[in-house]
């Protein structure tokens, strides 16, 4: 599933590489339906690109993936039965304070993903690679909760990520992440939306 072909004749990709992005396309597009079944197509598409990463040597987004699908058990349940009602979570928004701690948490973890990877592994892109781990992984945790402001975490990760994949030459990873970014945008519309339907009702 690793051998390389030419896509249309246009760019050179795997077969794992392709059902990674068919899985990770309809992951974002249920996120912004709020389908739990979003989550399933997370743990899919982690666990495929995690192979995908380790071929590319960018390490700590292969470690993201297995991150990403414990997290996606969690979010799973949160979307189903969390809430005081335990019928869900609905949408809200992050407050001005916890921005402090969205910043902090991502510039530690930020921190110790680039000590781990100069360390222990050989990849030629260790801050670029560790800036984004630290930022998705916050980013991540927001989506669970149905955060609003996920989605601009996402759109600025997202645009840089396409960035380091393309240095990478993943190039079909890098078209995904721009199709992320139109995505995280759309998604921002559309909670934006369903929050505002919600505080009306309250």
């Amino acid at each position: 599933m690793n051998d390389t072909f030419s896509l249309f004749g246009l760019i050179d990709t795997s077969l794992i590489e392709v059902l990674s992005f068919a899985l990770a396309i309809t992951m974002v597009w249920l996120n912004i339906v709020q389908s739990p079944w979003a989550w399933l197509f997370a743990i899919a598409s982690a666990g495929l690109y995690a192979v995908v990463f380790y071929e590319a040597k960018i390490y700590g987004d292969m470690a993201l993936q297995f991150f990403f699908i414990a997290v996606s058990l969690w979010g799973w349940y949160q979307w189903l039965f969390g809430g005081r009602d335990k019928k869900g979570i609905a949408v809200t928004r992050l407050h001005r304070r916890a921005w402090l701690s969205v910043a902090l948490i991502w510039a530690l973890a930020y921190g110790i993903v680039a000590l781990i990877l100069r360390t222990f592994t050989d990849t030629d892109v260790p801050h670029i690679d560790a800036f984004l781990t630290a930022g998705s992984l916050v980013a991540q945790y927001l989506l669970t909760r149905k955060t609003l402001e996920n989605w601009h975490l996402w759109i600025g990760i997202d645009l840089l990520y396409i960035g380091l994949y393309l240095h990478k030459n993943l190039y079909l990873t890098a078209m995904l992440y721009g199709l992320f970014a139109i995505l995280a945008f759309i998604g921002l519309q559309t909670w934006k939306k369903s929050l505002t339907a919600t505080e009306a009702k309250t």
